[in-house]
């Protein structure tokens, strides 16, 4: 999908381009979004801009000269972006924005949070959209509140997950189906936080490319300045929230490990419990020619007792010793 936002006396306007076909691109044009471009509308935005847009396997490429470079009146920037991150499956998409002739083109095939907000955003301000620059500044913004917004998330979710991994026995039985999944919340969140450090990095990337340039003006660079400061301070924290995902892991692991432990200590305890009654029957069943008991009256409850009681006596003093 082809869309164009263009101003007009003040007020903003949004054309979509069915087909990759339509008249010329509107003079005041300051932002052309490409939603899985079709060939036809890549070819369109090419004879509009006289510019080549990089292709869905030219933004997958992890090289820095492929993802941040200029040609000619161009500068093209790719960089990664989280999508559907309030989902149990959190993707990493990458976006491309493009500066030419003071228009911004972005070049899409997800629709992250970010973009439906700043469309938004602009619609009840279009000055922030005065030209590609304020465009493409406003729209970096947008992600990096998405970014904290998403760590910030993430951090209370954590939060709730520590407070049941830790919690007393005595509180909240806890069984293993339970720990199984505490352990999958806290690997979709450290899933998660890897994704956003990614996103960060491609960020701070971008923003070091763009404070390079010379043509950006004075208010633009001081935005970018800013901007690179609030996207220290989330990476710090998303930094924080790895170590944080790795302290919940180690310790659920060692919950899982402590139950295991606990069954298995149960099955062992059952068999020594039940190693004298089972020593005592095997001798009764022996059948010496010369064995009292056998012509005795109270001969089977005898033995019967003393089952009962070499299984009780072990369990006493496992429960005294507190080994139970």
């Amino acid at each position: 999908m082809l869309t164009v936002f263009y101003l007009d006396q003040g007020l903003l306007c949004q054309d979509v381009v069915q087909g990759g076909g339509g008249g010329g691109l509107p003079p005041s044009t300051v932002w052309i979004d490409l939603l899985s471009p079709t060939r036809d509308e890549e070819r369109l935005v090419e004879v509009w801009t006289e510019i080549e847009v990089p292709t869905r396997e030219e933004m997958q490429e992890i090289e820095l000269s492929s993802r941040l470079y200029v040609e000619g009146r161009a500068m093209v920037m790719t960089m990664p972006i989280i999508n559907k991150a309030t989902t149990e499956a959190p993707e990493s998409a990458a976006i491309t924005f493009i500066i030419v002739d003071g228009r911004m083109i972005t070049v899409r095939y997800v629709d992250p949070v970010p973009f439906s907000m700043f469309i938004r955003r602009i619609s009840r301000n279009p000055a922030m959209i005065a030209d590609g620059e304020k465009a493409l500044m406003g729209l970096l913004e947008q992600i990096a509140d998405r970014l904290a917004d998403i760590l910030e998330g993430a951090t209370a979710d954590l939060e709730a997950l520590s407070r049941q991994v830790f919690v007393s026995a005595d509180d909240q039985p806890r069984g293993s189906k339970d720990l199984r999944r505490i352990l999958q919340n806290v690997g979709r969140t450290g899933d998660l936080a890897t994704r956003a450090k990614d996103s960060l990095l491609g960020l701070n990337r971008l923003l070091l490319f763009l404070s390079a340039q010379a043509s950006f003006k004075k208010d633009a660079r001081s935005r970018i300045k800013t901007l690179m400061r609030d996207a220290t301070s989330i990476a710090e924290h998303a930094n924080f929230l790895s170590s944080k995902v790795s302290f919940l892991l180690d310790a659920t692991l060692g919950l899982i490990n402590i139950e295991q432990n606990n069954i298995i200590k149960i099955f062992s305890v059952a068999a020594v419990a039940f190693l004298p009654p089972t020593l005592i029957a095997s001798i009764y069943g022996m059948n010496f020619q010369v064995m009292p008991e056998l012509g005795w009256r109270f001969g089977y409850l005898w033995a019967i007792g003393l089952m009962l009681l070499s299984a009780i006596v072990p369990l006493w003093y496992f429960r005294r010793r507190k080994w139970l």
